[in-house]
This record gives structure tokens, C-alpha cells and sequence, in this order.
């Protein structure tokens, strides 16, 4: 499954692979990317929506499923 969440915060291609640090290490994430132009981040696998949120939280962005 491909899940897109909104991450605001991010400005450039560092804040970019923090999000998808953060992203990967949540349990059922097998590839993610994310996007600071667009506000997005895309996540394949079958994590959990508040698992993904909290994980771009916890890496100090604002994010939303």
C-alpha cells in the first residue's frame, strides 16, 4: 500500500531525508520519500497513519495523514 502524509517544516534535502529517517524506522515501512517543495512525504508498506505521523513529529516537523 502507498500512503502520502502532508509534512510542513521542511526546506531543503536535509530536512527531506531526516523525514525519511524517520519514516523508515517505523515498524511496516519498506521504502519512503519525501518532498520539501511539494510538503509531502510517500510511504510504501502497511504502517499505521498515527505511526507515520508521530515518527515525522518526533523528527520535528508538523505532519498530518
Amino acid at each position: 500500500m502507498v500512503q502520502t502524509i502532508d509534512v510542513d517544516g521542511m526546506s531543503c534535502g536535509g530536512c527531506e531525508q531526516n523525514v525519511v529517517e524517520a519514516l523508515e524506522g517505523v515498524s511496516g515501512v519498506s521504502d519512503a520519500s519525501a518532498d520539501h517543495e511539494a510538503g509531502t512525504a510517500t510511504v510504501e508498506g502497511d504502517a499505521n497513519d498515527a505511526d507515520l505521523v508521530a515518527a515525522v513529529e518526533d523528527a520535528g516537523y508538523d505532519a498530518s495523514d
